[in-house]
């Protein structure tokens, strides 16, 4: 296989919800001969697009995974990602941008720049990755690409430069004015494979000269020769602009805007020639890796594919070979037969089978060099680890992967679905970082937390799907403590007498609460009023008291107890009797300190636009929240407040229609509260009324 790194572009296809990502990778893939039919996303014809090929993503019309494939477009190969939409799938989105070069940013032509835009521009700010806009959707009704350039201007702050303008606009939309050749672009045949150029149209000719102005001037800031150029008023080559934009974009300082319409076969093609112009290829992007023989010393690593290899395993996929692991290689090459080292668990691995994926099919090759991405079977590893030359010891920065929010019990339905949950429930946790599970110490149940509603709605389903594995979901249980609030005073004798020895203990002292931890002991016998051997015994009894608290079973936090006296007898007294003694002193003094019910509080944090500022702060005001205080930061305000977590349960799904889906949340464990009295009432009836069950 024959390589040129300069004709490789690695890019992903990012952007918010329904702005028509997967539609355009869909185009792409029909114009570059990958796919010979063009498919619908929410397909009448039941084939659904290409790039979703989980059954659940065809249902909804929505992407779940990210899903990579490669295509070839004027002598460049073109790997593509394409990421979900979601904010429950966040996840998916940072994977990808980790291992691109750079990305194509869509965008609606009605709805502009919405939340989820926002985020991926973060996201793409955090990785550095260079990108092109494409203003989709411009032959919906209420289209105007100039208000999107405008938005990305300023609510992103991109130095967003126009490269075409509309010919005609909403259903009259007939194809794009090319403003560096100057040359009105149409897309005839069935689907808009045939590309006419022809003279601008008279009507246009004003604003394309306009447009095409300052677009120089945006690109002469990055080239001396087209600056000169200009100056001289010559004729003003193409090869001269593009260098100019490439430069800008590659230095994230332009933003080049491309417009069409993907579902109408308008405008994919010159799309598709700012991918190989302007876009950087793999050896034009500084990646790093840590030295961890040199005290994680960063080093830049070179995309020769002489160099001893290093690769990052980006996604695994559950295939029906086992587990599949794309890979993006960043120096040297990995051939069939090579020896790596995984640098997370130290293991050697020999690589087998190596393939290219295609979405769900694949083609099997003999290596992956430097700047390629590719796929590998049957090796175990996670997601995010490095494969490197068993001579190096280096490392790929980790990815940022936040932390779940939200949390479910799960319980199987039958024997065979328990099996069945928990090989999919170590698959999923594997699979994807933000999805977690655990066995509630308290409850007994199976706990799984994710990033939204939709995240842990969609794993359930799959449960269902995949694993044939039927749950049913409780509602999340909240992890409530209890403690006391004064101190109180105890003298407890333990006696028993059934013929032989007998059980003799007496412990006196003071319980009292402890804010500096969940319990302390402390021993101020004198006198030996209960010998040495026994005050271990004492302690013990009073620590089996914490597990489950006399006033509610829950779990006991926050006390200190002191033993100042007691007595003991020669015979009877022996480690049970002090152990029983202590939790019948434990007893006694605790219900005589007032106990109380404790709950977690969440630290909750909504990035709104402003508009919806006074609704957000009531809906967190009804949950009893209270807010900490708010920011605006340009037309995002940020609502920080402490809400309980057992109000906080639903509370995505009515943000989401409170802000019409613009808003989003943070929610972290902060701190315990007493419950207020009311509630407080209405759990003791909540759980007297379980028992009866």
């Amino acid at each position: 296989m024959k390589t040129d790194i300069n004709k490789v572009r690695n890019i992903g296809i990012s952007a918010h919800i329904d702005s028509g990502k997967t539609t355009l990778t869909e185009r792409i893939l029909f114009y570059t001969q990958r796919i010979h039919a063009i498919h619908d996303v929410k397909g009448k014809d039941g084939v659904g697009a290409t790039m979703d090929s989980m059954e659940l993503e065809k249902e909804r019309g929505i992407t779940i995974a990210s899903a990579a494939t490669f295509c070839e477009w004027k002598k460049h190969e073109i790997n593509i990602i394409d990421t979900p939409g979601h904010v429950d799938f966040t996840i998916e989105v940072e994977r990808s941008l980790r291992v691109l070069d750079g990305a194509i940013l869509v965008l609606c032509s009605v709805g502009g720049v919405q939340s989820q835009s926002i985020t991926v521009d973060q996201q793409m700010k955090r990785y550095k990755v260079p990108c092109v806009a494409f203003i989709n959707k411009c032959d919906r009704s209420g289209a105007n690409p100039f208000k999107v350039i405008n938005q990305l201007r300023d609510k992103l702050g991109h130095n967003a430069v126009a490269m075409q303008i509309p010919i005609g606009l909403e259903e009259k939309l007939e194809g794009v004015v090319d403003l560096i050749e100057m040359k009105a672009i149409y897309f005839d045949g069935d689907n808009g494979e045939i590309l006419r150029k022809e003279d601008i149209p008279e009507n246009l000719a004003a604003e394309a000269a306009e447009k095409r102005e300052a677009l120089l001037e945006s690109a002469s800031m990055f080239s001396d020769e087209l600056m000169e150029a200009i100056l001289e008023e010559g004729e003003i080559s193409a090869d001269l602009i593009i260098d100019a934009v490439r430069k800008g974009t590659l230095l994230r300082e332009i933003t080049p805007v491309y417009m069409g319409s993907a579902y109408k076969n308008k405008g994919v093609q010159p799309l598709l020639d700012a991918v190989n112009n302007i876009l950087p290829c793999p050896s034009e992007i500084e990646n790093q890796a840590l030295d961890l023989d040199n005290e994680e010393e960063p080093v830049v690593l070179s995309s020769s594919i002489d160099d001893p290899i290093v690769a990052l395993a980006f996604k695994l996929e559950e295939g029906q070979y086992g587990q599949l692991t794309y890979i993006r290689v960043y120096q040297g090459a990995l051939k069939k037969g090579d020896t790596v080292v995984n640098v997370r668990t130290g293991r050697k691995i020999k690589i087998g089978r190596l393939a290219r994926m295609h979405a769900a099919q694949m083609e099997d090759i003999e290596m992956v060099p430097a700047g390629y991405i590719g796929a590998l079977f049957g090796v175990d590893c996670a997601s995010g680890d490095t494969f490197v030359h068993p001579d190096i010891n280096l490392t790929m920065t980790s990815m940022f992967v936040p932390e779940p929010v939200i949390s479910l019990a799960i319980v199987p339905v039958d024997k065979k679905s328990e099996v069945n949950i928990s090989k999919a429930l170590s698959r999923f946790t594997k699979e994807d970082p933000t999805f977690t599970t655990y066995v509630s110490d308290e409850t007994g149940d199976t706990i799984i937390s994710g990033m939204g509603e939709l995240h842990l709605e969609v794993y359930v389903e799959r449960m269902r799907r995949e694993y044939k594995a039927e749950v049913e979901t409780g509602k999340p249980r909240v992890a409530y403590r209890e403690t006391i609030t004064q101190r109180a005073e105890f003298n407890y004798t333990h006696k028993k007498q059934t013929g032989g020895s007998g059980q003799y203990g007496r412990i006196a002292g003071f319980i009292e609460p402890f804010s500096e931890g969940d319990f302390e002991f402390e021993n101020k016998i004198t006198g030996g009023s209960i010998p040495t051997q026994y005050i271990s015994s004492c302690e013990k009894g009073f620590q089996s008291c914490l597990k489950k608290g006399p006033k509610m079973e829950f779990p006991v936090t926050g006390v200190k107890i002191q033993i100042n006296d007691g007595a003991s007898h020669s015979v009877d007294s022996s480690e049970m009797a002090f152990q029983a003694a202590a939790r019948g002193a434990f007893m006694e003094g605790y219900l005589k300190a007032k106990p109380v019910i404790h709950e977690p509080i969440m630290k909750v944090v909504v990035e709104t636009p402003t508009e919806f500022q006074g609704g957000v702060m009531g809906s967190l005001n009804q949950r009893r929240g209270i807010i900490v205080g708010t920011q605006d930061e340009g037309a995002i305000c940020v609502v920080e407040a402490q809400v309980p977590l057992s109000e906080m349960f639903g509370y995505s799904t009515n943000l989401r229609s409170l802000t019409q889906g613009k808003a989003q949340f943070t929610m972290e464990f902060l701190t315990y509260r007493q419950v207020p009295q009311s509630i407080a009432e209405e759990i003791v009836k909540a759980a007297a009324e379980e028992k009866k069950k």
